[in-house]
């Protein structure tokens, strides 16, 4: 694990397109964001934690079908990995994967 993570880094300097992608993706984002497109991931991040028992540990904007999508994977306790796709603009839960728990 420790090896993977220290040649994560040469990868990324040795492809540079992965890099300009990146930047593509993360200009895009903030370009939505700016233009009232999608809600900021802190407000929906802290709503997805305080909303369902885990961690988050991973989460991706996608574009699809013209609609902004946030992915979140969470890691509850049992350490069965759970995503949730929520709609970047409202937040309204999409879909789940995985057994998703609620926290009450």
């Amino acid at each position: 694990m420790r090896r993977a993570l220290l040649l994560l880094p040469m990868l990324l300097l040795a492809n540079p397109d992965a890099r300009a992608d990146d930047r593509r993706d993360h200009e895009r984002a903030r370009a939505a964001l700016a233009a009232g497109e999608i809600r900021p991931l802190a407000e929906l991040l802290a709503e997805v934690e305080r909303r369902y028992v885990g961690r988050v540990i991973e989460t991706e904007l996608e574009r699809e079908d013209g609609r902004w999508i946030y992915e979140f994977k969470l890691l509850p306790s049992s350490g069965r990995v759970v995503e949730l796709r929520l709609d970047a603009a409202t937040g309204a839960l999409l879909r789940s994967r995985g057994p998703v728990q609620e926290r009450r």
